[in-house]
């Protein structure tokens, strides 16, 4: 008897102890750290969100400001996990300026601040040669840092590149990610990104234009992370922008077709291109043909 009551009190802790971590464990988010474009404007930083699972971070891209906004984003929501010395995962849709000109603060800033581990960035070929020519540019910086009076940590500056194809590129306990080919213009490689996760699955477009490989590897997704451009704006452009931008991005219209293929539960706008046209302006054009849950993003929304 003695035995029995106590298998069913060992088995009445052990069931409590799996409850309360399941209930302790939280949703996937999504934050916004930036949602610019080559604009320099100083309410949007570049182009970088991140998803955040079991207090892991995954960020894709690194416009200008990236590691501030994460920063900005773990003080405001208490997130651990996006303070820059948890800076560790990093995903490159494609090697444009405004994705990559924070690469160097990615992986310099959480080193100084005591990154304990390695970067690894995963990216379109090239990656592997813009990586070394900056760790070649701030030699003389990391050889103070880390023999100087800093006594810096050397498993921070290390830098793990991964230069990627088609298909899933990356996974562990938390998520899996795939990797899909979009059309950006005359870029040989830019990718999209599909993030799966326990509770969500989100798709994060990077710069393209219409594409059906996107529309296939969005299908059920719960979340749509797309850059857009205003269509009324975009008319009003000289010929030479219209037939850049065309080819290039993705106009309101666009999405709006894409999204209704897709169906996703929530269409994010991100990367908006205004073209003096405004966000009102871009959410009309977008809604007018689409009926699903749109939101226009800014820098550190949340969902």
């Amino acid at each position: 008897m003695r035995k029995i009551f106590l298998v069913l009190i060992l088995t009445i802790v052990a069931n409590w102890g799996y409850s309360q971590i399941k209930n302790d464990s939280k949703p996937t988010q999504v934050i916004l750290l930036g949602t610019g474009t080559p604009t320099a404007d100083p309410e949007r930083s570049g182009p970088s969100l991140a998803i955040i699972v079991n207090n892991t971070s995954y960020v894709v891209d690194c416009g200008p400001g990236v590691v501030r906004r994460a920063g900005a984003a773990a003080a405001k929501y208490g997130i651990p996990a996006l303070k820059p010395a948890q800076l560790t995962h990093l995903f490159i849709t494609h090697l444009h300026s405004d994705h990559t000109v924070g690469y160097p603060d990615f992986i310099l800033t959480p080193a100084v601040l005591r990154r304990n581990g390695a970067l690894e960035v995963y990216g379109p070929k090239g990656l592997q040669s813009m990586t070394d020519y900056l760790l070649k540019a701030y030699k003389e910086d990391i050889d103070i840092r880390l023999n100087g009076l800093e006594n810096g940590k050397p498993a921070g500056y290390k830098v793990n590149v991964h230069e990627i194809k088609e298909g899933v590129i990356y996974r562990d306990s938390n998520i899996v990610v795939k990797a899909f080919n979009v059309h950006h213009g005359s870029w040989p490689q830019a990718f999209g990104y599909r993030f799966e996760t326990k509770d969500k699955t989100i798709v994060v477009s990077g710069d393209c234009t219409y594409d059906e490989n996107l529309i296939k590897n969005a299908i059920g997704c719960d979340i749509l992370i797309h850059e857009v451009y205003s269509l009324e704006g975009f008319l009003k452009l000289p010929k030479a922008d219209r037939d850049y931008h065309a080819v290039f991005h993705t106009s309101t219209e666009q999405v709006a077709a894409i999204a209704n293929k897709v169906k996703p539960k929530l269409l994010i706008l991100t990367h908006q291109l205004l073209f003096g046209s405004t966000a009102g302006k871009i959410l009309q054009e977008v809604k007018s043909r689409y009926n699903g849950k749109v939101a226009y993003g800014n820098d550190l929304d949340t969902f």
